[in-house]
């Protein structure tokens, strides 16, 4: 009797796992033990990142606003609390938007948020 290798699906196999593989330096492009290896840690770190990148960005948008709020003469903290107090929608990625392409209207909202506070 033949042994049955079932070619078709481990040729497909290892062909996904290669063409993931493209661009990888070196023995990692093209060894199949070093390729899985490979592939499995740059998914994991995918992963990873992609979770990161929300993180990075928040931190970049909260630094643009607490700059662009201490321009009109408010920190941060006192800026977000007087919008809350105001019921301000604007959430932290329009704000420092706003705070980078129109400061006029991100002046208008921080008086905004002053007269909520006081």
């Amino acid at each position: 009797m033949v042994r049955k290798t079932n070619a078709v699906a481990s040729h497909r196999r290892k062909k996904r796992l290669l063409k993931r593989a493209k661009g990888f330096w070196g023995d990692r492009k093209n060894h199949l033990r070093m390729t899985k290896d490979a592939v499995m840690r740059a998914l994991a770190f995918n992963y990873k990142h992609r979770k990161c990148k929300k993180r990075d960005f928040r931190r970049l948008w909260i630094t643009r606003i607490g700059t662009a709020a201490k321009f009109n003469g408010m920190s941060y903290s006192k800026f977000i609390y007087g919008l809350k107090k105001a019921r301000c929608e604007l959430d932290r990625k329009m704000l420092a938007d706003m705070a980078v392409r129109d400061p006029q209207s991100f002046s208008a909202v921080v008086n905004r948020a002053k007269q909520a506070l006081a």
